[in-house]
């Protein structure tokens, strides 16, 4: 520990900028778990052969020393990285090693660079497989808000951790016992007391700037209502929400915060067909779309106007869009074709039990009108906000749905100020009661004898 203090004093004095850097502070908050814990660890746990313990012990170290650390930057508590780390270590030295020599034999001989290259590359790969298979499972990360008081107590907590590993190393079956439950939090994910509840009808998942939406349609059984933009987020949205298999996939439009989430669901779970709006744009999102449904046997098609259907518990019927898109309701500062794609949404009226929900994709002004004019019912009792609740919305459209409940579904801090002051104004000037998932996390909408009710992850209990 005294050699490490002398090398951070020196670099910190040749480059006084490294003390305010993110990586500076995890690499000697790593380096000190490793130096004061691992080789402790390792040495009790003489049950274990001691290549096995220290492989495991390194990356535990560093994982509780750089604890807070990481919390602090990305909002979580990662579960997976433990088992990534120990993994992906054998090829972390053969990579650097490899990398280096291909640096150095491209000065004498680029075809020895170049073999030396190809190893270095296959180690790099296996690391970064190892670390998108630990990302993938449900359990990978559990959320963790970023504040002082919560920073501090999973520091605490770390410290705790740390003191009582070497307990741990030293009897074999209690080791084996916290594997064992380390690895069954990896694999079904936090639980949250009180989420979902027991009665829900419609749940707006938090999947940052985006949508994600799922209807009941049975037991373990939903229509989703597009993908947000991370598979990772909307397929432990699915463990959540225990969705075993998915009737229809409704993808509103082709913007990646609507789409780019769909190999979450595809794939993951039995999808009987996926829905896309007539206006295959942008064209790398909608080729994808086609891409991933075409290998996953999936039938892909575009529902008409005014079609209607059900799927267990929900029914629904098209209301849009309605006629030709142009580029003419692009807002300022975007592309006119931007607008076009956004007024392109898929809008459908849907019920659920005795619910029913107008889902909105992100419909502009320009389209809102055009659906209005065409004198279809709009009535609901629960209104997803256009466009994440945007500050373009038509007031009539809104009237006209007459809901009661108003969901804005958007990132935390999101950098378009979704949703807008004035929409959140207009839609509680007309009585709704106005839930975002910025400030409250996934919404679940319930109803119980005409009732309806709310829950969030935020007041779950």
């Amino acid at each position: 520990m005294r050699h490490l203090a002398v090398a951070v004093l020196l670099l910190v004095l040749v480059d006084p900028f490294l003390a305010r850097t993110i990586g500076f502070a995890l690499s000697v908050l790593a380096s000190a778990g490793i130096v004061w814990w691992a080789s402790a660890w390792a040495a009790v746990a003489t049950w274990c052969p001691r290549p096995l313990a220290e492989a495991i012990a390194v990356p535990l170290a560093a994982h509780l020393a750089t604890l807070p650390v990481v919390a602090a930057i990305s909002g979580a508590v990662s579960v997976s990285g433990l088992l990534a780390n120990a993994l992906a270590g054998p090829f972390v030295g053969p990579a650097t090693v490899l990398g280096f020599a291909a640096a150095g034999l491209s000065l004498v001989s680029p075809w020895l660079a170049g073999i030396a290259g190809w190893g270095a590359s296959w180690c790099a790969q296996l690391i970064i497989w190892v670390a998108h298979a630990g990302a993938a499972l449900p359990g990978a990360a559990w959320k963790w808000p970023a504040t002082p008081i919560a920073l501090g107590v999973l520091a605490l907590a770390a410290i705790v951790l740390g003191m009582s590993v070497r307990l741990l190393a030293q009897h074999r079956w209690l080791a084996v016992g916290a594997s064992v439950l380390l690895v069954a939090s990896m694999l079904t994910g936090p639980v949250r007391p009180g989420w979902p509840p027991r009665d829900w009808r419609i749940v707006a998942c938090d999947v940052g700037q985006g949508d994600g939406l799922f209807l009941r349609a049975g037991p373990r059984q939903a229509v989703v209502v597009d993908v947000g933009p991370d598979p990772a987020v909307i397929r432990r949205c699915l463990a959540e929400l225990r969705i075993r298999s998915v009737p229809v996939v409704v993808l509103t439009h082709f913007h990646a915060d609507h789409v780019g989430g769909l190999s979450g669901v595809v794939g993951r779970v039995p999808v009987g067909q996926v829905w896309v709006s007539p206006h295959a744009s942008p064209v790398a999102e909608a080729a994808e779309v086609r891409e991933l449904t075409l290998a996953a046997g999936v039938a892909l098609r575009s529902p008409a106007l005014g079609e209607t259907g059900r799927a267990g518990e929900v029914w629904w019927q098209v209301l849009g869009p309605v006629g030709a898109v142009s580029g003419e309701t692009a807002e300022v500062g975007e592309s006119a074709e931007s607008g076009a794609e956004n007024d392109a949404s898929l809008v459908l009226r849907v019920g659920v039990a005795g619910l029913t929900v107008l889902l909105t994709g992100d419909v502009e002004p320009a389209g809102q009108a055009r659906i209005l004019a065409t004198g279809v019912d709009l009535h609901a009792d629960v209104l997803k906000l256009p466009h994440h609740g945007s500050s373009r919305q038509d007031p009539r459209f809104f009237a006209a749905t007459g809901a009661r409940v108003a969901i804005a579904s958007a990132g935390k801090d999101n950098l378009y100020g979704h949703p807008a002051p004035s929409t959140v104004r207009l839609a509680t000037g007309l009585g709704m009661s106005v839930l975002r998932t910025d400030q409250q996390g996934s919404v679940a909408i319930t109803e119980r004898d005409g009732q309806l009710g709310a829950v969030t992850t935020i007041n779950a209990r």
